[in-house]
């Protein structure tokens, strides 16, 4: 940021990455400032640093790569949209005081003994896994109100179980895998636009069933640990029927743009390098054909880094395809 040559543009909307004539070349951006008034930004390299759902859009928008159709099953821009499948297990005391405002965010223990391919299969119905991990997430009392099973879901005696349970209460953390399905996919609306007239994303995604006989095998053995951590009583909040948008559950959105070997199964290369563009580079968790049970932010930054090192000593010295279709 102290170099000469850097501007940092804030309160700006990116329309839509311009490419040359012969649709080989990113020529920069079009974007509209804070004040509503239309610039392009001529650009040798363009990189996508956006979230994974913006830069799946703004891949979308520009033109750039087929958009997926589930019905041929043909391009690749929207494909293999993934989630996290989460369950958890409340754990309520009479006397432990857990005071769960204290802690880091990240502070607690896991089990990885069903994440993966950690444990054995066979019979199961499912691949992928879970870990289980009791978290110390600084209580957030706007988004997490645990009370017991039966208790109304709002009125007196709500409040009343609340203020009981809040600071004699944990919890363990089913953190599930999510496995692409040709069902789940990113387009944009047919109907719905923003502000400037674009079609806005559009997200069609369920739990399939790899996902449901995952969480339906891991989820009870979590209950069987949190039954012997000495509570009072354990409420299991076991994976919605149906996805639901309203509950907060992970951020943790992949796909969309993912990377593979070549341009018929993806939309970038390992160097997250565009096959349609080779100098637009398309950063984040977008890249993942797959969701694991962990979460991709480590990964991300270790393959921007990759990527980064690819465009510093390989492309800016002899610019064109990374990897040859």
């Amino acid at each position: 940021m102290q170099r000469p040559n850097f501007r940092l543009r804030t309160y700006c909307d990116v329309l839509h990455v311009n490419k040359d004539r012969d649709n080989t070349r990113a020529t920069g951006v079009t974007y509209v400032d804070a004040h509503g008034d239309l610039h392009e930004q001529p650009a040798q390299i363009v990189i996508l640093c956006g979230y994974q759902l913006s830069n799946t859009r703004l891949m979308m928008l520009s033109g750039i790569g087929e958009i997926y159709n589930p019905a041929t099953g043909e391009g690749q821009v929207g494909r293999n949209y993934t989630y996290q499948v989460m369950s958890d297990v409340d754990v309520f005391y009479d006397d432990a005081y857990t005071n769960e405002y204290i802690g880091a965010g990240a502070l607690g223990m896991v089990v990885d003994d069903y994440n993966g391919d950690n444990f054995d299969h066979s019979g199961l119905g499912f691949i992928g896994g879970a870990y289980i991990a009791c978290w110390t997430t600084n209580a957030r009392p706007i988004e997490n109100q645990p009370v017991p099973e039966g208790v109304p879901e709002w009125g007196a005696e709500w409040k009343s179980a609340l203020q009981k349970n809040f600071l004699r209460h944990t919890s363990l953390s089913v953190h599930g895998a999510s496995m692409a399905h040709r069902e789940n996919y990113l387009d944009l609306d047919p109907v719905y636009k923003d502000r400037y007239g674009r079609p806005l994303m559009r997200m069609t995604y369920d739990f399939t069933v790899n996902d449901r006989r995952l969480s339906e095998h891991i989820t009870p053995i979590a209950a069987d640990i949190a039954r012997g951590m000495g509570g009072r009583e354990i409420k299991v909040n076991s994976l919605d029927a149906s996805y639901d948008i309203w509950p907060y559950q992970t951020t943790h959105n992949t796909g969309g743009t993912i990377m593979g070997a070549s341009p018929d199964d993806s939309v970038v290369n390992r160097y997250l390098q565009s096959w349609d563009l080779h100098n637009l580079f398309v950063m984040g968790a977008g890249a993942f054909p797959q969701n694991a049970g962990y979460n991709p932010t480590g990964t991300v930054a270790a393959l921007t880094y990759f990527s980064a090192r690819a465009i510093r000593y390989q492309y800016l010295r002899d610019s064109g395809p990374l990897v040859q279709a």
